[in-house]
């Protein structure tokens, strides 16, 4: 679907000796791409032909309709700098996706409960590039990462930043904060002389007190954003799904000290007594929301709480819980019990004007796959161009980088992707990317990784 016209580089004239001293200033790459169709995210509608044009990592222009790309040819080549024109022929371009829930340092399998023994924290960070990669190939150019083991994911995102690996743009929470027990505590399951008692450095808070504690650990240790874990889950080896597992009290000394560092809270709950807490504790953003009520939706309204589903991993994780051994008995029987309402949920959230930001739970179910998600927000009765702004000007808003991401707009970071066909007929063509950009670099072409 896209297609590639001309490539051209020029080199930089040699500079007399007396001006070589000085730094010199380096020529930004321009490309040319001339889209066949591209989703206006701000508007909420579909333009025709439209041709960027990217100098560096920020679209400088945008015009309508197709473009003679010589005279940017000419100029980058008279600058020294490299040029590309590109086609998308038969498809659509959309501002780079952003998926809100991810886990991109672990993938559940059946040996995952097992493998925590056997594994040091390398053999994730190294499996984590590979998930980056698959991310990005899927057309996520940006991703929330909600909660890893040791801040491996703290140590990717420099590493994507650094060039040293390919991936989405990362905003990480390092450790998640829960409660003795709860849903965060990583040694749920283990015998006693190897649990423990976790405290505010390994993300678990039992107290105010230590709630200050943990906000300014994760300070220190470099996250981006705070992910709390408000009420019980489903993959980890307690008994309850949904059952409050913070006070109103921890929940405010997190999001209030959160907030005074500049981080924003994305909390875990499933149910609705959770919910209530964490709206009215001043939390960003909900995540799940599987037994959410109207009392809590009415809340999150009138606070301005997002939401993110997550439909895919109830899903995927009510399939697996159908395979014998796939899971221990108690998170099969949670599983059982969360997948089969998630969807629905969404759906009622939706119809109730509750704010919603694309997300997928990815780690839940195999990286990559991020894009089912598209389809299962239509199914639960959003529209099309709903669900491409929930992962695109939704997201970004969540993220506060609404000035960055989320649009294809003039001085925005050129993060650019794109599929075949119109996702508004089918949104399942979102899961058939074709072409990824991220600031201004081309990873995907014609369906096939570039680099």
């Amino acid at each position: 679907m896209t297609k590639r016209v001309a490539f051209a580089i020029a080199a930089a004239l040699a500079l007399p000796a007396a001006i070589a001293a000085e730094p010199a200033q380096t020529a930004q790459n321009v490309t040319v791409l001339q889209c066949a169709r591209m989703v206006d995210t701000a508007a909420g509608k579909m333009l025709g032909q439209t041709t960027l044009i990217i100098e560096g990592k920020r679209i400088k222009e945008i015009k309508s309709g197709a473009i003679d790309p010589k005279p940017y040819q000419d100029a980058a080549t008279a600058a020294g700098a490299a040029f590309a024109f590109y086609t998308v022929a038969d498809g659509t371009c959309l501002p780079g996706l952003i998926d809100s829930h991810t886990h991109l340092t672990g993938e559940t399998s059946p040996t995952g409960y097992t493998d925590q023994f056997r594994w040091n924290i390398a053999d994730y960070a190294i499996r984590s590039t590979v998930y980056a990669k698959r991310t990005l190939m899927a057309g996520f150019t940006t991703v929330r990462n909600v909660g890893d083991t040791a801040n491996e994911s703290i140590a990717l995102r420099n590493a994507i930043n650094a060039g040293i690996v390919p991936g989405p743009r990362i905003y990480t929470a390092g450790k998640a904060i829960g409660t003795t027990g709860g849903h965060a505590d990583p040694t749920d399951g283990y015998r006693q002389d190897l649990a423990g008692d976790p405290g505010p450095k390994d993300g678990i808070i039992n107290s105010v007190e230590d709630a200050y504690k943990a906000i300014r650990q994760h300070y220190k240790d470099g996250v981006d954003v705070i992910k709390i874990m408000p009420s019980g889950g489903v993959l980890d080896e307690s008994s309850s799904a949904d059952n409050a597992q913070m006070t109103i009290e921890e929940i405010k000394a997190i999001t209030s000290t959160a907030h005074d560092y500049g981080f924003t809270v994305a909390a875990h709950a499933h149910g609705a007594e959770a919910i209530r807490r964490a709206v009215l504790g001043g939390v960003d953003s909900i995540e799940h929301g599987t037994f959410m009520n109207d009392e809590d939706m009415k809340l999150m309204k009138e606070h301005g709480t997002w939401y993110v589903p997550t439909i895919i991993a109830g899903k995927y994780v009510q399939e697996m819980a159908a395979k014998p051994g796939y899971y221990p008995p108690q998170v099969a029987a949670k599983a059982l019990q969360v997948g089969p309402i998630i969807q629905a949920t969404a759906g009622k959230a939706y119809k109730a004007g509750v704010k919603i930001a694309f997300g997928t739970d990815a780690a839940v179910y195999p990286h990559g796959q991020n894009a089912k998600e598209f389809q299962y927000m239509v199914q639960a009765g959003m529209p099309p161009m709903f669900v491409l702004q929930a992962a695109t000007t939704h997201a970004a808003e969540l993220l506060h980088k609404q000035n960055e991401l989320g649009q294809i707009a003039v001085g925005r970071v050129a993060d650019v992707v794109a599929v075949p066909g119109n996702p508004l007929d089918d949104i399942t063509v979102m899961q058939k990317m074709d072409f990824v950009m991220k600031d201004g670099v081309i990873y995907k072409e014609g369906g096939k990784p570039v680099m």
